[in-house]
């Protein structure tokens, strides 16, 4: 794969208005404990079940007998914040050692996602003793609170201090000519759900859909932007992505289908997408184009777009492609993904 995105936790210090799933908020207590133990207790199978190969092959960049070049996929960590105490020591740092555990120093690119605001230098050499290769700082936009306009910059500056300290390049800009996809790293960057980014106009999801926020209308297509649908089945080559929630559920995008494609807790996940190929609801999804889904059982464009209309939960109008996908699983692909599901595990059994 080029990129998985596994979500190891729920857990947050953080309950942002703009978030893409309830769930991501603060826990205390016993029920930090239990939200925690939850991906203690599925991680080793989850991470058994990743393909065994990392490398992918990308056509944009070939090489001098004019064949896709080989690249090392990234395995994204992230919550959640999975820097809390009670989190990092117990979850986050024993992910990162079964990951190296399983591809070696050099087998997988180690990317992690964290606010920024509780990193330490003492923190930041315990990831590079664990190969971290990339540190995304995600918080930098205007819903997290204390990071609005100015108010990151010096967050920012101070982060930048630490990582030149440990030896952090930050990414390297694309007029320097450098692809720092090929190199090992490791580096930095800051992003945050800014109008300019693939997030700028906010997902119909979580508290960013119960405050509101989204600005996506129905030329706003997630399934075909990066972490979107397209190109989740076509794994060991450029483009191919999925997303893992912390009891092992995967998905063909990072915003979520409403159900799972399946569960890397009890079956490895190429046998999953192999199972899905030829088929056209997946296909459709693949190729970014989720109006199609729906083309062999009874819902052509037309329907599925007026699926996509609905009201906010104040009552405003609003329309968008996630909704008629949402309602195209509700109404007709859940027997269809659990039948799918039942004859994997039947085979697998036998």
């Amino acid at each position: 794969m080029e990129s998985i995105y596994y979500v190891i936790s729920w857990a947050c210090h953080r309950k942002c208005t703009h978030c893409y799933d309830d769930r991501f908020r603060p826990y205390v207590r016993d029920a930090l404990k239990t939200v925690v133990n939850e991906g203690v207790t599925h991680y080793q199978r989850i991470i058994n079940n990743l393909p065994d190969s990392m490398i992918y092959r990308d056509p944009r960049h070939l090489d001098a007998n004019g064949k896709p070049r080989e690249r090392i996929g990234r395995i994204i960590l992230a919550g959640g914040e999975v820097l809390i105490e009670g989190m990092r020591e117990t979850l986050f740092y024993p992910v990162l050692d079964a990951v190296n555990e399983k591809y070696g120093p050099r087998g997988a690119r180690l990317s992690i996602q964290t606010t920024g605001d509780l990193v330490t230098p003492k923190i930041i050499d315990e990831m590079l003793e664990r190969n971290v290769w990339m540190i995304a700082i995600s918080g930098m936009d205007d819903f997290h609170v204390g990071m609005e306009g100015d108010k990151r910059l010096p967050l920012m500056e101070k982060l930048s201090r630490m990582f030149e300290a440990a030896g952090i390049e930050a990414v390297p800009s694309p007029k320097s000519g450098r692809d720092h996809l090929t190199e090992d790293g490791p580096f930095h960057f800051f992003f945050g759900a800014q109008p300019e980014q693939w997030i700028g106009e906010l997902w119909p999801r979580g508290r960013a859909w119960s405050n509101e926020l989204s600005t996506a209308n129905m030329e706003t297509n997630f399934c075909a932007r990066q972490s979107g649908a397209r190109n989740f089945l076509n794994h060991g080559w450029a483009g191919s992505e999925v997303a893992i929630e912390p009891n092992g559920d995967v998905f063909p995008c990072c915003l979520k289908t409403k159900l799972p494609i399946g569960n890397l807790a009890e079956e490895k996940l190429v046998d999953i997408l192999e199972s899905l190929k030829g088929h056209p609801v997946f296909e459709a999804m693949n190729q970014g184009e989720p109006w199609r889904m729906g083309e062999t059982m009874g819902w052509n464009e037309e329907k599925f777009r007026q699926a996509s209309k609905t009201v906010t939960p104040k009552g405003n109008d609003y329309a968008n492609l996630c909704i008629g996908c949402d309602r195209f699983h509700e109404e007709l692909l859940g027997p269809v993904v659990e039948e799918m599901r039942r004859k994997r595990l039947q085979h697998l059994a036998s």
